[in-house]
C-alpha cells in the first residue's frame, strides 16, 4: 500500500478547498437546453411523416421554430459525424474519419476510435496493472469547454464518448464505441441442431456458430468469452521472440491458442413436446417457450483466483419443435462493475443501475448483426430493438427528472440500426424487396420513428417551459442495391498489385482479436493505391506507408488521375455512374490529424455502396459491381455527403437557414455565454 506523505495530504485538503470554493462560485444558469440525437433519422421520411401527421409531438416543435436539413460531415458516418458534432470541427481536427483506421506501417485495419493498452501481470498472476483504453479523438468537446465555464452537462450514451472524459460540473455515461465482453462491437451466440459441421465457426458479420448434438433431452456446449489476458500476455512474449521455429516453441503456441478465450459450459434440456428449453449457465437457470427472451443474466468470466470480468446477456429461444435454436445477445458489460470506467464519474454507470435495474451498455446495442446473418428474424430484431430504445430513453427521463443540468444530450441509435436493416421493404428496386414481407415489416421503419415522436413528447412534459429543445441527426439515409469492389476496380485499373491468388474472405471478428491476415497477396512494391474503410483510399505513398511505392513528387498527379477515373466507374448493367464525387484531402480537411486523413473519400450515388470486403482492405475476384442479398439493405457510409443530410427541428428559429453538424457546438456555448474557442470550424446558428 502506498503510503502518502503529511505534506501531500496537506495539500490535497487545501487543493480541495480550493476547488469546493470554485463549485459554490459556479454561475447559476437560468437557460436550460436539451437536445435529443437521433441517429440517422432522415429528413426525407421525417418530412414525409411530419405532413401526414404521424409525428404530432415534433410537429408541434416545428410550429414553434422550425425544420432544417443538417450538412454532416465530408465521411458521413456516424463516428466522425458525432466527432464533428462534439468538436465543432471537420474530422483533419479530431482524427475520425471513419469506423475503421489502418496501419500505415503494417497496414492492418483496426476499430478507429480508441487504443488499448493491455493489463499486465506478476508471474502469469497478479494483476499489476490495469488495462488502459484510450480515445484517438483529439480536439476538445463542447461539453468541456461549457463545463470549465460552470455549465452543468448531463451526457447519455452519445456516441464517441468512450472511454468517458472528466466533465467539470458534469456527468457522462460513455456510447460507441463501448464494447462487448470479448471487446467487439457485438460478438452473437447461436446454438442449433440444423447446423453443419461447416457452418460452425465465426461468421464474417461477428458471430459465433455452434452445433448442438442432444443426448436424449440434453445437450451440451459452451459460450466462448473473453481473450484470457494473462494468456495474451504469454502469447505477445513468445510472439515478441520471432517466429516459432523449434518444436517446442511451436507447442507452447498450440497449447496457449487452446486457452486463449475464457469458456463457459452451458447445459440445454430440451422439452420437445412443449416446445421449451432450460439453459444452465453458471448459477443460472433460464426455462423459455418458443420465442421468449430471458431477463439480463449474469455471466462472470474467471482469469484466475484474482480477477474476474463480469458481465450479462439476454438470451432468446429461436425455435424449439423439429429443431432447436438458441440465440444468445452480445454480452454486455455490467453497469454496476465494468472492467474499466464507462461513466464519469465512474459510480454513475453504477447509480443508474440501482435506481433503474440492469441496462445495455454496449454501444452497439441493437441486433442487426444476427439478423443480417439470418439467426434471428425481424420480428426477433425490432423486439430487440424497442428494448434498446427504451434503455436510453429510461436513463434520459431519469437524468432529466434529476434536475442536475443545465444541458442535457442524450442520443439513441436505434432509428439507425432500423434503417440498415429494414429499407429493403420501402425501396421496391431492392434485389432484396419482397411484397410478401413488405406487407409484414413494411412500416418498421416508421413505428421506429413514431416511437421517437412519442418519447420527444414523453420529454417535453418532463422539461419546464421554455427550455430550448433541439431534435437532430447526425445523417440521412440512402439504399444499398449494389456492393462495390472498390479493390477489385483498382486491381483490374492497375492501382493495386496482386503476387498469385485475390485474398481470401475477411471478417470483423479476425479484425477485433488481432488473428486475421490481411494484405496477404497485395505486391506493394508496385501498388499504388488501396481502399479500406467505407469509400476510402489511401496513395501507398513512400515515406509514410510501410512498403509506399508513389514518390512524392508524383502524389499530385497520381491523385488527380484516380480520382478522374473513379468518376468513370459505371454499372455494367445500364451504364449508370457509381461515383457521384470524389473528394481529395487537402480539399476537405485541415488541422493536426491531416497526415491520417484518407487520400480520397470517393461519395457513392443512391444505390451504391462498397462492399463489406472491401472495408476490410479484401480484393475478391469477379464482378466489381453485384447485388447486395443482405439484409443489411440501407446504408450513409460511402455515400456523398452533400446527398445525405440529417435533421434539426428546433422549437426556435434559426438565424441560419443551413445549419451545419459543427454548428451545434458553438451554438451551445453561444447559448450559455461561453466564449467559442477559435479551433472550432462552426458557427452558432442562434
Amino acid at each position: 500500500m502506498k503510503v502518502v506523505p503529511a505534506v501531500a495530504v496537506a495539500c490535497a485538503l487545501a487543493l480541495g478547498v480550493v476547488s469546493c470554493q470554485r463549485s459554490s462560485e459556479r454561475p447559476q444558469y437560468t437557460q436550460k437546453l436539451v437536445i435529443l440525437g437521433f441517429d440517422g433519422m432522415d429528413p426525407v421520411l421525417t418530412e414525409r411523416w411530419l405532413a401526414e401527421g404521424r409525428l404530432p409531438n415534433l410537429a408541434k416543435l416545428v410550429a414553434q421554430g422550425g425544420f432544417y436539413r443538417l450538412e454532416t460531415s465530408h465521411s458521413p458516418e456516424s463516428p466522425t459525424s458525432w466527432a464533428s458534432f462534439a468538436t465543432g470541427s471537420n474530422a483533419g481536427k479530431h482524427n475520425i474519419f471513419d469506423f475503421l483506421v489502418r496501419d500505415p506501417n503494417t497496414y492492418m485495419p483496426d476499430l478507429g476510435i480508441v487504443k488499448k493498452v493491455q493489463p499486465e501481470f506478476l508471474f502469469n498472476y497478479i494483476p499489476i496493472k490495469r488495462p488502459q483504453i484510450t480515445s484517438i479523438r483529439g480536439g476538445t468537446s463542447f461539453w468541456v469547454t461549457a463545463g470549465q465555464h460552470g455549465v452543468r452537462a448531463s451526457l447519455l450514451t452519445v456516441p464517441i464518448t468512450f472511454p468517458p472524459e472528466e466533465v467539470a460540473n458534469g456527468e457522462m455515461l460513455s456510447g460507441l464505441p463501448l464494447p462487448d465482453i470479448r471487446g467487439t462491437i457485438g460478438t452473437f451466440y447461436y446454438f442449433a441442431t440444423d447446423l453443419s459441421r461447416y457452418e460452425e465457426g465465426n461468421t464474417e458479420m461477428g458471430g459465433i456458430l455452434k452445433r448442438l448434438v442432444f443426448n436424449g433431452a440434453d445437450a451440451q456446449t459452451e459460450l466462448v468469452g473473453p481473450p484470457n489476458p494473462v494468456v495474451k500476455a504469454q502469447q505477445r512474449a513468445l510472439l515478441a521472440r520471432g517466429p516459432a521455429t523449434t518444436d517446442a516453441e511451436k507447442a507452447a503456441l498450440a497449447e496457449l491458442a487452446a486457452r486463449e478465450d475464457i469458456r463457459l459450459p452451458i447445459g440445454i434440456h430440451w422439452n420437445r413436446p412443449e416446445r421449451r428449453a432450460t439453459i444452465e449457465i453458471q448459477d443460472a437457470s433460464i426455462s423459455l417457450a418458443e420465442g421468449e427472451w430471458s431477463k439480463w443474466v449474469n455471466l462472470d468470466f474467471r482469469v484466475n483466483m484474482l480477477v474476474s470480468l463480469h458481465g450479462m446477456a439476454q438470451f432468446y429461444l429461436v425455435r424449439a419443435d423439429k429443431e432447436l435454436q438458441l440465440y444468445i445477445s452480445p454480452v454486455n458489460w455490467r453497469p454496476d462493475n465494468p472492467p474499466v470506467p464507462i461513466s464519469s464519474p465512474a459510480s454513475f454507470s453504477s447509480d443508474l443501475s440501482e435506481r433503474l435495474g440492469p441496462y445495455r451498455t454496449l454501444g452497439w446495442a441493437e441486433a442487426t448483426w444476427p439478423l443480417n446473418e439470418d439467426r434471428i428474424d425481424e420480428n426477433a430484431f425490432m423486439d430487440d430493438l424497442f428494448r434498446a430504445f427504451d434503455d436510453r430513453a429510461q436513463v434520459v427521463l431519469h437524468r432529466l427528472d434529476a434536475k442536475q443540468w443545465d444541458v442535457l444530450i442524450g442520443v439513441s441509435e436505434s432509428t439507425d440500426r432500423v434503417q440498415h436493416m429494414m429499407w429493403r421493404f420501402i425501396d421496391r428496386t431492392h434485389p432484396m424487396y419482397s411484397e410478401a414481407e413488405a406487407a409484414k415489416y413494411g412500416d418498421a421503419i416508421e413505428r421506429v420513428y413514431r416511437r421517437v415522436d412519442q418519447f420527444v413528447g414523453e420529454v417535453l412534459k418532463h422539461v419546464e417551459p421554455g427550455t430550448q429543445v433541439i431534435v437532430m441527426s447526425d445523417h440521412g439515409f440512402h439504399s444499398f442495391r449494389q456492393a462495390v469492389n472498390l479493390n477489385t476496380w483498382l486491381v483490374n485499373e492497375g492501382f493495386l498489385a496482386i503476387k498469385g491468388q485475390r485474398t481470401s474472405v475477411k471478417s470483423m471478428t479476425e479484425m477485433f482479436l488481432g488473428s486475421g491476415q490481411f494484405w496477404e497477396n497485395v505486391d506493394w512494391s508496385r501498388t499504388k493505391a488501396y481502399a479500406m474503410g467505407l469509400g476510402q483510399v489511401f496513395i501507398n505513398l513512400k515515406g509514410r506507408e510501410g512498403q509506399g511505392a508513389v514518390d512524392p513528387a508524383d502524389y499530385k498527379a497520381v491523385v488527380d488521375d484516380l480520382a478522374a477515373r473513379m468518376l468513370t466507374i459505371t454499372d455494367p448493367r445500364d451504364g449508370a455512374r457509381i461515383v457521384s464525387n470524389v473528394y481529395k484531402r487537402d480539399d476537405i480537411y485541415s488541422g493536426p490529424f491531416l497526415k491520417n486523413a484518407p487520400d480520397l473519400q470517393v461519395g457513392m450515388q443512391d444505390g451504391y455502396r462498397v462492399s463489406w470486403q472491401t472495408t476490410l482492405g479484401g480484393s475478391p475476384p469477379g464482378d466489381i459491381v453485384y447485388a447486395n442479398m443482405r439484409k443489411w439493405s440501407g446504408d450513409h457510409c460511402g455515400f456523398d455527403y452533400k446527398t445525405i443530410p440529417g435533421i434539426l427541428i428546433s422549437n426556435r428559429k434559426l438565424a441560419a437557414a443551413d445549419p451545419r453538424v459543427i454548428d451545434i457546438g458553438p451554438t451551445v456555448l453561444k447559448y450559455f455565454g461561453v466564449p467559442v474557442p477559435k479551433e472550432m470550424d462552426g458557427k452558432p446558428i442562434f
